[in-house]
């Protein structure tokens, strides 16, 4: 049993890739994908189990309403001979099935501060390594799925307008926005590095 766990999760880390060529269209339903949000957020780790992470879903018009928002942002701040790359960007990402958000809660890294002085300037470090650990999870548990993914990064320029439009605690801070959908073209050609340069092993 623990071989084929091995191999499964291996096969699921080997597939993610990042994909922009995404449809509106989902292999499972929305219910499933909440299960597995679900299932990201309970069993990921967290350092002091603090279960800073905070995610929210977009599906449908939501999601459509995100990337939206992300276009006028941007429309506003990049120069307007310049903005053609940029919206059809934001148009692939639209063109996805859904998107999750994903944010920590400072209130509680501040209560944390608070509570151990002694690593004050370690919380919000340890807070965003408990989000990539999330962003991975929940990046290979769609993968599994059938769903094809990729993480950005339009924050902070979005995060006022993200925040008051779902009516979302001022504590919460965006992190990264993962869009989602089904695959309709496949991955880009990915350089891996050498990995005799990356690891090293001492002792048996």
């Amino acid at each position: 049993m623990g071989t084929a766990t091995t191999t499964d999760f291996l096969s699921a880390l080997r597939q993610r890739r990042s994909l922009y060529a995404l449809q509106k269209g989902s292999p499972i339903s929305d219910e499933r994908i909440r299960q597995l949000l679900e299932e990201a957020l309970t069993h990921t780790p967290s350092a002091f189990n603090s279960q800073t992470t905070r995610l929210v879903l977009l599906l449908g018009a939501e999601h459509d309403r995100l990337w939206e928002i992300t276009r006028q942002v941007l429309k506003a701040i990049v120069p307007e001979d310049q903005f053609a790359p940029t919206n059809e960007r934001i148009q692939g990402f639209q063109n996805a099935y859904g998107t999750i958000l994903f944010f920590e809660d400072m209130a509680i890294i501040e209560h944390l501060q608070e509570q151990f002085p002694l690593y004050q300037d370690r919380f919000p470090v340890w807070a965003q390594h408990t989000n990539a650990m999330h962003q991975i999870v929940v990046w290979m548990l769609l993968e599994s799925e059938g769903l094809g993914a990729s993480l950005q990064h339009y924050n902070p320029l979005i995060d006022e307008r993200v925040k008051a439009q779902w009516n979302l605690p001022e504590s919460w801070q965006l992190v990264a926005q993962m869009p989602f959908g089904t695959p309709s073209a496949p991955p880009r050609d990915k350089e891996i590095k050498p990995l005799e340069t990356r690891l090293r092993v001492f002792g048996h």
